[in-house]
């Protein structure tokens, strides 16, 4: 039994470091369980299921929008509509003010799929803009909008965003000098810089009492984007906007962010109905300290300032064998003075110094200084204790008045009409690749624009995953402790198999008790014998058992009627008086008796006991 629970241990435990190891891919694979997932859109499923093939084998074909649009690009084609900007960055160096980055319409670089191509920023440190006039403006009125694009950070990133902007409609709008100032509603997308992973959605708010506009900055999302950064795989990114004031953020088709324009903008959008009064100053005299000096304390006669808080300990002892003519540095007599030493111009040469080696077995050289204890008597700087403030007003704080610039925006998705979108980007890092830009009303719309391009990037790039130990070797280089957990779960097979198969030793109580559960094999009819002969049996226990029960009841009436006539011979004793010899036999006659009944009793329970023990017999 003890055997078998260890075995139990160790399978047990088996599982356990296999459900880890699974665990832990899983987890490099997957977002934080916080992120919310959304199904697909039917028609996505269909189009995947019928590009289940290898990436060799899926025969590309340019997305087409299936409903009402105010945007779409591919890069499939013709760059058309796209502007350079041509002008300069403000407040810059001219050096690089200029936006002069480099961008290319080019394949991704792995996962490749043939025919599609995207818009692919390729200069380091440099300033990029690009921009293009919508379809057809999108004015903020009753239909959501969605903003949807693809992002591959193909050689990672350092420092640089991914980001884009929806340009603000005006009439004065010339996509030539597009630059980080020009106008926009809404900048959308992912940033990076040092360990900062940022998803930006910000809309730009215009006050109504002033006409000025803010910024507004959506709440950093709860879930981890590292992964995003760093995979090199491409990414779609998706913000939908509602008319009843809410958002959210997507990655993957998969909410990452989500929130109310009213409630979760940063600054909040409607300013505070009071604000504290700006000509209101503290009086001088009011007092904030909770706590004083006392001010009746009194320092003490006996208290003096004067004793430090160290002395020589004088119950010290110089330790035996102190070296006091032994200097802790003696020069090191093994030193040399180089060859090249100028005493003119380095001076007298002088051997560096090395501890004493006398020291080394002495309890201390040099001068002996008794070692230093509390005194016993420092009590330092005398203070007055503290009391209670009686004075004590409270910490001031100016007072409240209406906020002049108090508005309430109930609506703040009614934002500026959005004409153009633009990338404006700086990056320390090349070949940030953006693909399949649209932007629609409809998310049924936009999921099947992503199920005909990313969809199928997604489709490329898991068929060309590598294979489970390359994944397990990539695991175990960002995390080593996972070494240890291939090591054991190799072992635990072969571990488990000696312990199951591996003959274990005979004892000799295993032998002993072994042979006398041999059995031999019996015949149908020997079985048969068998039985016959223990039904025998139990007939001829039954008939000895009622014998048995025969014999001892006649026994009882034998003795019932030997009791009625010695009762009887006393009776007539009694009657007529005898002689002094019959008076002796008479006496003899009444010990026989007694004898007679004292073997009788012991004669019956003789009997019972023997009956008692049949019984045992014939039950057992």
């Amino acid at each position: 039994i003890t055997r078998m629970h260890f075995q139990w241990d160790w399978l047990c435990l088996g599982v356990l470091i296999i459900s880890s190891v699974t665990a832990e891919i899983e987890n490099e694979e997957t977002l934080d369980a916080d992120v919310e997932m959304e199904d697909f859109d039917k028609q996505s499923q269909e189009a995947d299921g019928d590009r289940d093939k290898s990436s060799l084998e899926v025969v590309y074909q340019t997305p087409k929008p299936t409903g009402e649009v105010y945007f779409t690009e591919t890069f499939d084609g013709v760059l058309a509509g796209w502007v350079l900007s041509k002008t300069k960055k403000e407040d810059t160096d001219d050096n690089i003010a200029k936006y002069d980055g480099r961008w290319e319409v080019e394949e991704l670089k792995e996962n490749t799929v043939p025919g599609d191509r995207g818009l692919v920023l390729k200069s380091v440190a440099k300033h990029h803009a690009i921009s293009a006039m919508l379809t057809k403006a999108f004015i903020f009125d009753n239909k959501p909008l969605i903003v949807q694009y693809e992002v591959n950070f193909q050689e990672g990133i350092d420092c640089g965003g991914a980001y884009v902007k929806l340009l603000s409609s005006s009439d004065d709008l010339n996509l030539e000098y597009f630059f980080d100032k020009t106008p926009y509603t809404i900048m959308f997308g992912p940033d990076k810089c040092g360990e900062d992973y940022k998803l930006h959605f910000i809309f730009r708010h215009k006050n109504p009492k002033t006409g000025e506009y803010d910024e507004k900055h959506a709440k950093r999302p709860d879930v981890d984007l590292k992964k995003f950064y760093l995979d090199k795989k491409t990414h779609l990114y998706t913000l939908v906007l509602k008319p009843d004031d809410t958002f959210e953020m997507l990655i993957d088709q998969s909410v990452v962010s989500k929130g109310s324009l009213l409630e979760d903008m940063v600054p909040p959008v409607n300013p505070p109905k009071e604000i504290e009064d700006p000509s209101d100053k503290k009086p001088d005299d009011w007092d904030e300290r909770p706590k004083i000096p006392d001010p009746n304390a009194v320092k003490p006669d006996d208290w003096d300032e004067d004793e430090p808080s160290k002395i020589e300990d004088p119950d010290a002892v110089k330790p035996e064998g102190w070296l006091d003519d032994e200097p802790q540095y003696v020069p090191d007599p093994n030193a040399k003075k180089p060859k090249d030493w100028d005493e003119e111009m380095d001076g007298e040469w002088e051997a560096p110094q090395i501890p004493n080696p006398k020291c080394e077995t002495a309890p201390g050289c040099g001068h002996w200084v008794r070692p230093m204890k509390n005194n016993p008597n420092y009590k330092g700087k005398w203070k007055a204790p503290m009391i209670d403030n009686p004075n004590y007003q409270g910490i001031w704080s100016p007072r409240k008045i209406l906020n002049p610039d108090y508005f309430e925006d109930l609506h703040p998705f009614k934002m500026t009409t959005v004409s153009a979108i633009g990338l404006e980007l700086w990056s320390m890092t090349s070949d940030i690749y953006f693909d399949n830009f649209i932007i629609c009303s409809e998310k049924e719309v936009a999921d099947r624009w992503a199920a005909d391009g990313w969809g199928l990037k997604k489709l490329v790039a898991s068929a060309n995953e590598p294979g489970m130990f390359s994944q397990l070797v990539t695991a175990a280089e960002d995390h080593p402790w996972l070494w240890v957990l291939y090591i054991l779960t190799l072992a635990l097979p072969v571990g488990l198999g000696v312990l199951f198969c591996w003959p274990a030793k005979k004892t000799d109580e295993d032998t002993d008790f072994k042979k006398t559960d041999i059995s031999k094999p019996i015949t149908k009819g020997e079985l048969k014998q068998e039985r016959d002969e223990l039904e025998d049996d139990e007939i001829e226990l039954e008939e000895e058992k009622e014998n048995e029960d025969t014999a001892e009841d006649e026994r009882r009436e034998m003795e019932e009627t030997k009791r009625e006539l010695i009762k009887d011979t006393k009776k007539m004793g009694r009657e007529a008086p005898p002689s002094e010899d019959e008076g002796e036999g008479g006496e003899d006659i009444d010990d026989e008796e007694e004898e007679n009944e004292v073997a009788d009793g012991s004669q019956e329970e003789g009997d019972k006991s023997n009956k008692s023990g049949s019984e045992d017999e014939v039950s057992s």
